[in-house]
């Protein structure tokens, strides 16, 4: 494939105002199945809003593709409130309309695991979710659940990390997992054929999946497709044996519609938990994007590292899941 262009400083082009909604090409990867729609080639019709209907039929091919407005991969905000790092990552990426629609009952799904503050940077953040759960109700979602499976007591992490409040206040259904809706489902994954899976999520029309990124003493680090171990009962434990294996098999199949990386400060050391604040750096970063290998290829570029040092990612790379070279695929940075 060949290296595309990097696009810079879109926050105050309004790109979403600039193409008909859009759904990823999905070139039969089985993550991207949620979405529904058309991408452009691939019969989708986003077009320049410039260039009239007579002009591009009569355009060559070349200077239609010219006229189409990117649609990025992968979308990057930076320095920025939470708040508005969210808003303009979505932005570049097409809006949140482009991925929940009228009706649609969604779950988000943070990284909730700890008994931590938001500064100790073990858990999303909260003005992250509460921003998600905002731009889901705005594009007409009837209703938003917010959930994870935590380490540590429940009630706890969900109001020390100021996730429950922050949700509750965007409107969202916010849960615990209650184990009497676990059902064992058929995963067909390489590790996991069968595992215990919260109702919840096979339940929904779309998931959002919300990780932070975060150093992990097993995994090297935290990201998107390690984040499904909070979507799942049973004897997580066992997973760790292959915990890469196991979590490429479970991202595979959840299939989120969207993947938020929260990286508005990362936990560089002594994960998944953490505790002190030494260990934490606030760097104001956000990405968006739908390939979960790309999000964790990028997410291991801000701990100076590579997508392909990460096992999980180099496992999803041998079952054909995504892509791991950020040279080749279209970036919006913001």
């Amino acid at each position: 494939m060949e290296r595309r262009k990097l696009l810079r400083g879109l926050a105050g082009v309004g790109l979403s105002s600039l193409m008909a909604p859009v759904a990823p090409l999905t070139n039969g990867n089985p993550w991207l199945s949620r979405t529904l729609g058309a991408h452009r080639g691939m019969g989708g019709t986003a077009q320049a809003a410039s260039i009239g209907p007579d002009s591009l039929q009569n355009a060559s091919a070349a200077e239609r593709a010219a006229s189409e407005p990117v649609v990025p991969d992968l979308a990057i905000a930076r320095d920025m409130p939470p708040e508005e790092l969210v808003k303009a990552a979505l932005e570049a990426l097409g809006g949140m309309g482009r991925f929940i629609s009228k009706g649609d009952k969604v779950i988000v799904k943070p990284n909730i695991g700890w008994d931590r503050t938001p500064e100790q940077a073990a858990n999303t953040n909260p003005v992250v979710v509460r921003t998600l759960v905002d731009l889901c109700f705005g594009s007409g979602a009837k209703e938003v659940i917010v959930i994870d499976n935590t380490c540590n007591e429940a009630r706890r992490c969900y109001t020390r990390s100021g996730i429950a409040k922050a949700a509750e206040e965007a409107g969202a259904k916010v849960r615990h997992t209650d184990d009497k809706k676990l059902k064992e489902m058929k995963l067909d994954g390489d590790v996991l054929k069968k595992w215990s899976v919260y109702s919840d999520f096979v339940e929904a029309d779309k998931i959002i999946n919300a990780p932070i990124a975060k150093h992990h003493s097993l995994a090297r680090l935290s990201l998107s497709m390690k984040n499904w171990l909070g979507a799942i009962g049973g004897r997580r434990n066992q997973l760790h044996q292959k915990l890469d294996e196991c979590s490429v098999d479970l991202a595979a199949f959840f299939k989120p519609t969207l993947t938020v990386l929260d990286a508005v400060r990362i936990l560089k050391a002594n994960g998944p938990q953490g505790g002190n604040l030494k260990d934490v750096e606030k760097i104001d970063t956000l990405a968006t994007g739908i390939d979960q290998t790309t999000i964790d290829s990028f997410g291991a570029t801000l701990f100076g590292l590579k997508g392909e040092d990460l096992a999980c990612v180099k496992v999803a790379v041998k079952r054909g899941f995504g892509e791991p070279d950020l040279t080749k695929i279209e970036i919006a940075e913001v």
